[in-house]
């Protein structure tokens, strides 16, 4: 349970929890305490381990099937996965994709829509639903029907004293009921690129309906620690929950995270969220960030304190096994460095800055013993490169990098070839050459020109088109006239041989004094001849 101090002697419990309070023992409590008290025996060596976690221990590890990737640690978790929020590499995996119960896990997706669309200081009136509509000895902070607490305090409930009360609340503000808000979840979800997850609530108590996997949780929580309010609310030991005018009682709500608050050591936690149900067992998301990399742990369905100790092995693996290089320095195939017609700065048509190269700030994972010539890459054709490690089937994305045109200003580094295009279309005292130039070249901020391609095609295109079509009418003017007066002259010549005025004819039509004139008196009426 959510130990509770108070002078007003609010208590709450909390399923989630490995231990009991002294001063509120419930249902949820008792299957706690006894889990607990499992889990540390088998914390020792010599503890023989239950058949259903030497089942899970013997679960197939995918991610140790990869050809030269580091073997990952036998956990008992039936389903784990350790994932790196910045690369998107999946490092560990098992079973990451089974359809597992999430238990309360579920609520940073509730807290992640909540930070979206509340502000922290909006406040959160408890409907008598949102109190008494979750079970008295679930999961609680002792909130009443009618009080009112601000959204920050609510989500402080949620994370720390993992409240089913302030879940619903929460999601009553937002979408007036739980289950409108249920559908803005699984829309969220699906956003996240989860494939796996189904939502029926907002605080995680079991349903056939509401199930997700390692994977969908993973992509939860990397969502989760980006946001800077929740990765302070979700890595907070302890809270206190101060008496107001809307809230009559002053308590603090402790958080029994072993990870968050110290009772097991683990350098670099960012945060993280337990869940329990008889059905979902032992579940923990948890972050991690050391020398900038950061992790996402997930392990679901364990023995309490497996959970713990589990993450606590996955977060040493993966730190210990695996190292994040940068493409941009690595990789040389995507890059034109060596093409001096393609740079930008001041030698003939720049400094040697490639024009075509590899965004800097990508990253990929290297498993150890390895270089970055033993990725495979492909280019999608959406100019982003994917690099993969393993062969056959048996391989594994390690991260991406985006492929960009670079431009850069003297200033700030940043791409200006866009800038120059409208500055070279907009200005409003921009003359009409240049307006016509910028369709076909654009200057950089060091004067490299970049010639737009598709534009120059479609010209000469036109253009010899153009001239094709003023050769053809020339031909077709020329043949009309010549065939005109060849017929006359043909007809002509056929009515004079028949008079036998043929060499007259063509002896005095042209009078020789008059400078070759045409003397029309020469031509004879035809119209009586008979033809």
């Amino acid at each position: 349970m959510a130990a509770v101090v108070s002078s007003d002697a609010r208590v709450s419990g909390d399923t989630d929890d490995a231990a009991a309070g002294v001063n509120d023992v419930t249902a949820g409590d008792v299957t706690d305490a006894a889990a607990g008290a499992q889990g540390s025996a088998a914390g020792t060596d010599d503890t023989p381990v239950s058949h259903a976690e030497k089942a899970r221990q013997e679960e197939p590890v995918q991610s140790n099937q990869i050809p030269g990737w580091p073997q990952g640690p036998v956990i008992s978790a039936e389903t784990a996965i350790l994932l790196d929020a910045n690369t998107g590499a999946v490092l560990y995996a098992k079973n990451i994709h089974q359809k597992m119960y999430p238990a309360s896990t579920t609520k940073m997706l509730t807290c992640l829509i909540a930070a979206e669309k509340l502000q922290m200081d909006d406040t959160v009136t408890f409907s008598h639903s949102a109190v008494h509509d979750v079970p008295a000895d679930g999961s609680n902070v002792g909130m009443d029907e009618g009080e009112t607490i601000t959204v920050e305090q609510c989500l402080y409930g949620i994370m720390v004293g993992s409240a089913n009360e302030c879940a619903s609340a929460i999601a009553e503000k937002v979408a007036g009921s739980v289950d409108a808000f249920t559908d803005l979840m699984n829309e969220k979800a699906k956003e996240l690129g989860c494939t796996d997850s189904h939502f029926a609530n907002a605080n995680g108590l079991f349903r056939e309906d509401h199930y997700t996997s390692a994977h969908d949780l993973a992509l939860i929580g990397k969502a989760f620690f980006e946001n800077k309010n929740l990765l302070k609310i979700g890595n907070t030991p302890r809270y206190h929950f101060e008496k107001t005018a809307t809230q009559p009682d002053d308590f603090w709500v402790e958080n029994h995270n072993l990870l968050i608050n110290g009772q097991i050591s683990c350098a670099g936690i960012i945060g993280g969220k337990t869940g329990y149900t008889d059905q979902s067992g032992r579940t923990l998301v948890t972050g991690c960030e050391r020398n900038g990399m950061r992790l996402v742990c997930v392990v679901m369905k364990e023995d309490d304190p497996k959970q713990f100790e589990d993450t606590v092995t996955l977060f040493d693996y993966g730190y210990s096994n695996f190292t994040q290089v940068s493409p941009a320095d690595e990789d040389t195939s995507f890059s034109l460095a060596g093409a001096k017609f393609l740079t930008e700065g001041e030698d003939i048509l720049g400094s040697s800055v490639p024009a075509i190269s590899i965004a800097e700030g990508s990253l990929v994972d290297l498993p150890s013993g390895t270089s970055f010539r033993d990725l495979s890459s492909d280019i999608g054709s959406d100019n982003v490169i994917t690099y993969s490690f393993g062969s056959g089937q048996n391989t594994t994305v390690v991260g991406k990098a985006a492929l960009f045109i670079a431009a850069k200003t003297a200033d700030s580094g940043k791409d200006s070839a866009k800038t120059n295009v409208a500055a070279q279309s907009g200005s409003a005292n921009t003359s009409f050459l240049q307006r016509l130039r910028s369709l076909f070249y654009t200057v950089g901020s060091r004067g490299t020109i970049y010639i737009r391609v598709v534009p120059i095609l479609i010209a000469i295109c036109g253009a010899g088109l153009l001239v094709l079509l003023i050769c053809l009418f020339i031909r077709l003017i020329r043949s009309y006239n010549y065939s005109f007066v060849h017929k006359d002259r043909r007809r002509r010549s056929r009515l004079y041989r028949r008079q036998g005025h043929t060499d007259y004819y063509e002896n005095h039509r042209y009078d020789r004094n008059y400078d070759d004139a045409y003397d029309s008196n020469y031509d004879f009426d035809d119209s009586s001849w008979d033809h």
